[in-house]
């Protein structure tokens, strides 16, 4: 405001050296007119608050748009913005519970919400966040081991921003979230936690190896199981089958041997039938001696072999026996006795 007052004043100087007496008391009042209304208006734009001092004291807090000051008494001391802003919190080193060295840096995401505070309660509000930032973090890191810091990232960020949020109360900030960006362990440890996670990875695949060739030779021992069981319920039914057919064939063979001998013995009681058997037992001894010439055979014959008529009486006679056990037409078979 003064350096254009300071031109207002040169300015009626120069009227009034050049004899414009006349022109030089309005001149002036016009030109003072214009600087303290442009001194009075103060144009705030969006998102921002402008915090005013009168005579160096808070007067008050000037909000987006058109706002009107005394000129002469009042100063815009202070202007925040009052978007979500990021900072920065440069790479610090941070020692674990295990006494291990970890570089670890982040950022943090912060919102002016009260100007006054932000103005006066704190120097600087933004060197105040970022040192307790760092002072929280390296006491949250001190809590926990190496391992457990890469995966607690969540709950770390969560711990610091409970702090600097308590904090930023009192300071006209509210913490919106804390982001670790990285944890850098020192070299040696980066060689050695690599070759921990190679080891890892070929121990699961040995054991995804192992596995496999486990279910493969169970698989194989199931399949030979099967089979076995199939085999041999094939034998059982093959088995079932010739016991069924040899069966049916001893039934077929008695049946026919059954049927045959009833078909002789109803031969015999026919007429002539029993000159008829005696013919045939005849036909037969002589054709088996016939036989006795062309095979080298071991026989045991009866004493009197030429006399065949003796033999084929002893043949009828048996026959004889036979029918006359046997029953006849329409006679019921004998029962045995106890």
């Amino acid at each position: 405001m003064f350096p254009k007052l300071i031109i207002v004043a040169f300015m009626t100087g120069l009227l009034i050296a050049f004899d414009q007496r006349s022109f030089a008391l309005p001149f002036f009042v016009v030109a003072l007119g214009v600087v303290i209304a442009i001194e009075s208006i103060r144009q705030v734009p969006q998102q921002m608050a402008w915090v005013v001092e009168r005579m160096g004291k808070y007067n008050s807090v000037l909000e987006p748009g058109l706002n009107v000051i005394v000129p002469f008494l009042d100063r815009v001391a202070y202007r925040h913005s009052l978007k979500e802003t990021s900072l920065d919190v440069q790479e610090q080193v941070c020692i674990t519970r295990d006494n291990t060295q970890l570089g670890v840096d982040g950022i943090i995401y912060y919102q002016v919400t009260d100007p006054k505070l932000a103005s006066y309660g704190s120097a600087d509000y933004v060197s105040a966040v970022t040192q307790l930032a760092q002072t929280t973090l390296r006491s949250e890191i001190g809590k926990m081991e190496l391992d457990k810091t890469f995966e607690s990232r969540d709950e770390i960020n969560r711990q610091v921003v409970a702090v600097l949020d308590e904090a930023g109360r009192t300071w006209g900030v509210k913490v919106l979230r804390y982001e670790i960006k990285n944890l850098t362990p020192p070299e040696a440890i980066l060689r050695a936690m690599q070759a921990q996670i190679t080891s890892e990875r070929e121990k699961r695949a040995l054991i995804a190896k192992s596995e496999g060739q486990r279910q493969e030779e169970i698989n194989l021992a199931d399949g030979e199981k099967q089979a076995a069981v199939l085999k041999s319920e094939g034998d059982k039914t093959a088995a079932i089958n010739r016991a069924q057919g040899e069966a049916a064939r001893i039934q077929l063979i008695a049946d026919a041997t059954a049927t045959a001998i009833s078909s002789v013995a109803a031969a015999l009681n026919a007429p002539g039938g029993n000159q008829a058997a005696s013919l045939d037992v005849a036909k037969q001894y002589v054709n088996a001696f016939a036989h006795l010439a062309r095979t080298n055979n071991t026989l045991i014959v009866p004493a009197n072999v030429a006399d065949v008529a003796t033999l084929v009486s002893s043949a009828m006679a048996v026959m004889d026996n036979v029918k006359k056990t046997m029953p006849g037409p329409g006679s019921a078979a004998p029962v045995a006795k106890d």
